[in-house]
């Protein structure tokens, strides 16, 4: 998308014309980062020092404004409350982001082993077309 030669702020717009459509379309993007650190920190209930010290220690790498502002999207609101709530439990922050790495690779593994059990019933169901284990070698075959 090329930016608007109207615009005072040099913005993109959409393709059909539209800045407005625009707008919203960045706005549902979870990764647009669209809160500043005090709108970010009224909403998730902190002082700007706990958006400040993620950020300090790594844990959280918010975006920058060109005048070096941090700006934060709704996924990192996401983590950053589900870090508040570790902290709140008496977690490190190191093991805190132990923990929030294992929750969402476990959330992966749970996703995938999900598609593939869809994978197989679907195959299963599919009748004469589905693969079925072979009796001699090792591999799978397509039933005649």
């Amino acid at each position: 998308m090329a930016p608007d030669p109207n615009s005072r702020t040099g913005d993109a717009v959409d393709p059909a014309g539209d800045p407005a459509s625009d707008v919203v379309r960045r706005l549902d993007d979870p990764d647009f980062p669209a809160l500043t650190m005090s709108q970010a920190a009224t909403l998730l209930g902190v002082q700007a020092a706990f958006l400040r010290s993620l950020d300090g220690s790594g844990v959280l790498q918010p975006h920058r404004s060109p005048g070096g502002h941090r700006r934060y999207s709704r996924h990192q609101l996401q983590l950053a409350a589900r870090l508040r709530g570790l902290l709140d439990e008496g977690h490190t922050l190191a093991s805190a982001e132990v923990i929030l790495g294992l929750q969402d690779e476990l959330a992966d593994a749970r996703a995938t082993s999900d598609r593939l059990r869809d994978t197989v019933d679907r195959l299963r169901a599919g009748g004469d077309d589905a693969p079925s284990r072979s009796d001699e070698g090792d591999g799978w075959r397509v039933a005649p």
